[in-house]
């Protein structure tokens, strides 16, 4: 595997030193693949390949220009890049792009391409090219720019606490200590500084709701959801599928997380469980501190996931060695984190914000996943098959969470801690899942009752986040700002309906993990093996490859979660 951490291959098409800077630069590119006369397969093939090549050099451009938005939200050359790619260089290049697509699906030899090589990249091709409607360029550009005020907003957020300034990570940080006074008083000044720019927020999504339905409306459909799905490229379920994760989380999971909610409020002494009480430590102890700096967070993550697979962690001291890793929490960075993958370069760059704690753990272990991943598929020429869907990528972050958790001893020197550690992923495991199916649920309610108020929209969240939170939290006098509490949620503003797949992708993770407790080498086998496969099968065939089921029925996951049930169990 260590080949796969090699630079990649001189390119073929354009040269090495080929800068982005206008669509004057890149057009001639995008001419000669159009008017290459392509007589044989091989010529169509080489073709193909170069066609990839360009993508993938345009792609990290844009990769690179959000990058350097992401790390400093005030950096004012930075959005003014980025925003010159979506409303300058995108326009012409998806047009460019759609119309070599016609070119390819119309040659004579596309039925001789292997389909062992080419069958996923086709089948997406012609799904781009049944969406594509030039009506929404200019409509998907808006939204784009749109979009990212919500990493802005965010970013600029501050509260005070104890004479200090923290960003809401930061802050957030503060939710695990001891006392409780302390606890509501930094929960309280966190909704409160989100709740400032609530009226913001709910205008900003509004504008989004209405480019978006437009952009459906001009590709024929009904309304936004079916049109996102099929733009997803969501070609192995269907609408129906998520309607039966919903239920089966709501049946199997909530109540798991309900018995887990009381537990800790019996543990905690308490008459009633707050949501400032979700965070501490139910024995009273101090929070976990896995590391102190990010540079500590790194060497210590290499080392566990190198015991894990020496694959793993070299892949990761490869990011670090070539500055491919921004970690650290700071005024005016964006809020979140993602593993960017670069088609071109071969090596991805992971973003977080970090502050010491177990999340960022965590984090940083889903983000390597995604990295791991990156470096699995890089020798795939076609960006299709590297270009991941979010059912299958996010497979590979939860569960390296979950495999990663046998050397997270690397963090903590004694058993107590370490076993504090683990309970604490499991159960963010279980409160994951019942979150998750909110967020899908409600973004299916709000793009199919497109012209809906402020104020049924509120409703509808409100009644939605009950069917699945657990009722043993008391959150009266709080109800304000629970009918905001989605606002936090970027993938809504910024990547719609894009959030369901990390429940399936979870799901996933927990029957990998399952196998592993069974049988550890088979099943981490298996699970290098589905990740090699990147996305040249469709998705049920990668589960498979995993050795495990794609699948949301109410038995599947009720097996999923009594499995969980009895390692928390057994965790104590």
């Amino acid at each position: 595997m260590e080949a796969n951490l090699t630079a990649p291959g001189k390119r073929t098409f354009l040269p090495d030193d080929f800068r982005i800077t206008d669509w004057a630069k890149l057009k001639p590119w995008f001419q000669e693949l159009q008017q290459r006369a392509l007589p044989t397969r091989q010529a169509l093939e080489k073709w193909i390949a170069e066609l990839n090549e360009l993508i993938a050099v345009v792609d990290e451009e844009f990769a690179w220009r959000y990058i350097r938005m992401s790390v400093n939200t005030e950096d004012q050359q930075a959005a003014e890049l980025y925003q010159y790619a979506v409303q300058q260089l995108m326009p012409h290049i998806s047009k460019a792009i759609n119309e070599l697509h016609k070119k390819l699906v119309a040659h004579p030899q596309v039925a001789a391409l292997e389909p062992e090589v080419y069958g996923i990249y086709l089948r997406k091709v012609r799904n781009e090219l049944e969406l594509f409607r030039e009506a929404n360029i200019p409509l998907q550009t808006e939204e784009q720019i749109k979009a990212r005020q919500h990493g802005q907003i965010f970013g600029r957020m501050t509260v005070e606490l104890d004479g200090q300034q923290l960003t809401i990570q930061q802050a957030g940080k503060l939710l695990q200590q001891p006392e409780r006074d302390k606890r509501e008083a930094v929960y309280r000044a966190i909704q409160s500084r989100i709740a400032q720019d609530a009226e913001r927020l709910e205008a900003l999504f509004d504008e989004l709701v209405d480019l978006r339905h437009r952009q459906a409306r001009n590709a024929g459909f009904d309304n936004y959801r079916d049109y996102k799905h099929k733009a997803l490229g969501r070609l192995d379920y269907t609408p129906d599928d998520c309607f039966a994760f919903h239920e089966a989380i709501a049946r199997h999971v909530r109540p798991l997380l309900a018995r887990l909610h009381e537990a800790r409020r019996e543990k905690l002494g308490l008459d009633t469980l707050r949501p400032w009480d979700l965070s501490v430590d139910p024995w009273g102890a101090q929070p976990l501190r896995p590391f102190e700096h990010v540079n500590e967070l790194v060497q210590k993550s290499v080392k566990a996931l190198g015991r894990l697979h020496p694959f793993f962690g070299e892949s990761l001291k490869k990011m670090e060695q070539m500055g491919h890793l921004d970690l650290d929490s700071r005024p005016g960075k964006r809020p979140g984190g993602y593993n960017m993958p670069l088609y071109a370069t071969g090596v991805p760059f992971i973003f977080m914000n970090a502050v010491g704690t177990l999340s960022d753990l965590r984090t940083l272990m889903h983000e390597a996943g995604h990295a791991v991943h990156s470096f699995l598929t890089r020798h795939y020429h076609l960006v299709a098959s590297k270009e991941l869907p979010s059912e299958v990528a996010e497979l590979a972050s939860m569960t390296m969470e979950l495999l990663s958790m046998d050397y997270w001893d690397e963090f903590f020197e004694d058993e107590a801690s370490l076993r504090r550690a683990r309970r604490d992923q499991l159960e963010s495991v279980v409160s994951g899942l019942p979150w998750i199916a909110t967020v899908d649920k409600f973004q299916h309610w709000v793009y199919t009752h497109p012209e809906h108020t402020q104020e049924e929209r509120r409703e509808a969240w409100v009644e939605i986040f009950r069917e699945f939170a657990s009722p043993v939290v008391d959150r009266s006098g709080l109800e304000a700002w629970t009918q905001h509490l989605w606002h936090r949620q970027l993938h809504i503003f910024e990547v719609p309906f894009y959030y369901i797949e990390y429940g399936m992708a979870q799901l996933g993770a927990i029957a990998i993990w399952k196998n592993y407790r069974q049988d550890p080498q088979r099943a981490l086998d298996q699970y290098i093996e589905a990740l090699r496969l990147g996305y040249t099968r469709p998705v049920p065939e990668v589960y498979a490859a995993a050795g495990i089921r794609f699948d949301f029925s109410a038995d599947y996951v009720a097996e999923l979660a009594a499995f969980m049930g009895e390692e928390l169990e057994r965790l104590g």
